[in-house]
């Protein structure tokens, strides 16, 4: 004979949640974001892939137009890094962001 009491222990049970596996939870979400890297990697891979072919054809083209660039702005170009360089170091920036003290 059934007692009451079980039968609404059956009922309630039905309406409790799962058991949980945190072992489980933690080698699916492992799982998920290998997959996930392992996806950005081979995007990352053919985006770079693609940026060194396009740049190995246009390179005939560049390279001259990127020597007259270094020959007339090189100099100025390592004034300025050189400006903001000392700037940077004099404001205390550069020591506060590596918290020299």
């Amino acid at each position: 004979m059934i007692r009451p009491d079980d039968h609404l222990a059956a009922l309630f049970a039905q309406d409790l949640p799962a058991a949980r596996d945190p072992a489980f939870s933690v080698a699916v979400l492992e799982a998920a974001a290998r997959r996930r890297f392992q996806q950005d990697l081979v995007l990352v891979g053919l985006a770079s892939l693609a940026g060194a072919l396009g740049l190995a054809v246009l390179w005939p083209v560049l390279q001259p137009a990127l020597q007259l660039l270094a020959r007339d702005l090189g100099p100025t170009c390592l004034a300025l890094a050189t400006a903001a360089g000392i700037v940077a170091i004099v404001s205390g920036r550069v020591g506060a962001d590596l918290r020299f003290r």
